[in-house]
């Protein structure tokens, strides 16, 4: 029966182990930088920070192996922090809660931190370990990549000597990624008017919960339900039979995350009260017919509310609701290139309070193809410039042209197959992956991406798939021996 104290390789999951120890949400990674460091030093390794915190640990080449070229190990230092409602867990203090379930790791009512942690885990396995055969080697550990990339868009040139990159960030054993999508968020400024409440209204709140979120890149192909344009849809169903008033919405976290829970305060007449709790019924039923099998957690709710003194004005409702119900969501195009990858797509990410006045909404924008990407954030701005409000779009990132003839992919392919029997599928990813920007910097480098499998990144859903990471690491460690 395994345990977490007997997990094989012991060094790779000892390292991960104490990884979910350390407090490491996007923007506040000191805790993981400064435990870094101390690793570092305690194995006397030579090591840099650069001015946004992406450290940096060389270690010197296996005797007799000194003449090979040096080749650079990449992963990301923070995490996604998604709970589940109702569970107690400060993100920035409490360390991750692990527990295996069959072949699963998990963590009980949050994200994991597989996505990056395991990939840390086999950097510092491997600079950890005394009896593994390789060249000269560099471990680079990036800062909020969750939340922009920050750390690869400012690494500067010549902090990194190699020019072999591994990036540990992928989530699939049997592939080896060769490209990515670039990306592009887009925010939403809605401002608004309040009026007084008319006497006779009823107040209540409407919730949409239990969905399985995820990573708005990985698996937006797979139709999960967005709880923001969910909740938006029966808004837009409510406010062609009714008066409807809204008071508040707020729904979805993270860019880079599909929504799994929305929720909004309205009003509309009061003798609608026993019509519109009948419509939420027949609406959660519609929806649990729609994503039966993809969505089987899904609920749609109706609870009464307090009166309140202030609505927006119901034309500002309109606009609010028409916008968010007709903005693209999901899939825009797939590759015609890969099959079954992905080409374009769009999350409706989040709507969150900016003032008593004014709420923001994010969306995010991929694509493999540039003029695509700019293509569908433009839709997007236009949708919610015909609402009058005002929009702007982040720098974004570049995306990763897959190169299938590069010698570190054929040494790649060589090596998976001498470990595991079979050649991996050669393949690109419909997420940001840092590789796009180290080679704005480092036009040169030759990459490829990999990992062990896991699921449900970005939600409380994320789970590790135990038997692959022993395949990952066996993997690794025969192509450092062979480059």
């Amino acid at each position: 029966m395994k345990t977490l104290d007997n997990l094989k390789p012991a060094l790779i999951w000892s390292c991960f182990l104490e990884i979910t120890k350390i407090p490491r949400p996007s923007g506040k990674t000191q805790a993981i930088q400064d435990w870094l460091l101390n690793f570092a030093k305690k194995h006397q390794l030579e090591f840099s920070k650069d001015a946004v915190g992406n450290i940096i640990i060389r270690k010197k080449a296996t005797k007799g192996m000194e003449h090979l070229d040096s080749v650079v190990l990449q992963s990301h230092m923070d995490m996604v922090c998604e709970k589940n409602s109702g569970v107690k867990h400060d993100f920035e203090k409490d360390p991750i809660n692990v527990y295996i379930d069959g072949e699963w790791l998990k963590a009980r009512g949050t994200t994991l931190g597989a996505d990056n942690g395991i990939g840390m885990a086999a950097q510092l396995a491997v600079l950890a370990s005394e009896d593994l055969e390789h060249g000269p080697l560099e471990c680079l550990f990036t800062v909020d990549e969750e939340v922009g990339l920050v750390g690869a868009f400012n690494i500067e040139a010549g902090f990194m000597r190699s020019k072999r990159l591994l990036n540990l960030d992928s989530e699939d054993e049997g592939m080896l990624f060769i490209g990515c999508a670039g990306g592009i968020n887009t925010k939403a400024y809605f401002d608004f008017e309040k009026e007084a409440a008319k006497n006779k209204l009823f107040f209540f709140q409407l919730s949409v919960s239990g969905l399985k979120g995820g990573h708005s890149g990985c698996d937006i192909h797979e139709g999960r339900g967005n709880a923001n344009q969910l909740l938006a849809r029966f808004l837009w169903q409510e406010s062609q039979l009714n008066e409807l008033y809204l008071v508040d919405f707020k729904g979805g976290n993270l860019s880079n995350a599909i929504p799994r829970e929305a929720s909004c305060i309205a009003a509309v007449p009061v003798a609608q009260k026993e019509q519109i709790s009948a419509r939420v019924n027949i609406y959660e039923a519609e929806l649990q017919n729609e994503f039966s099998t993809m969505e089987p957690g899904l609920k749609f709710t109706i609870e009464s509310h307090e009166a309140v003194g202030d609505v927006l004005k119901k034309a500002h409702s309109e606009r609010f609701i028409q916008a968010m119900y007709a903005c693209p969501n999901g899939v825009i195009a797939m590759s015609k290139e890969i099959e079954g990858l992905v080409e374009t797509s769009t999350n409706l990410a989040s709507v969150k309070p900016l003032s008593d006045n004014s709420w923001l909404i994010t969306t995010s924008q991929r694509s493999s193809i540039e003029s695509s990407n700019k293509d569908i954030s433009h839709r997007v701005e236009a949708i919610f410039r015909l609402a009058g409000m005002k929009v702007e779009h982040n720098e974004g990132y570049p995306g990763w042209k897959p190169n299938p003839d590069s010698e570190l992919v054929k040494i790649m392919l060589k090596t998976h197959k001498e470990v595991l029997g079979y050649e991996p599928v050669l393949t690109a990813i419909h997420a940001g992956l840092e590789c796009g920007l180290f080679l704005q910097k480092y036009p040169d480098l030759d990459m490829v991406s990999f990992g062990p499998t896991m699921t449900g990144v970005h939600s409380p859903d994320e789970k590790l798939h135990i038997p692959t990471v022993e395949n990952f690491w066996n993997w690794l460690v025969r192509s450092l021996k062979q480059m």
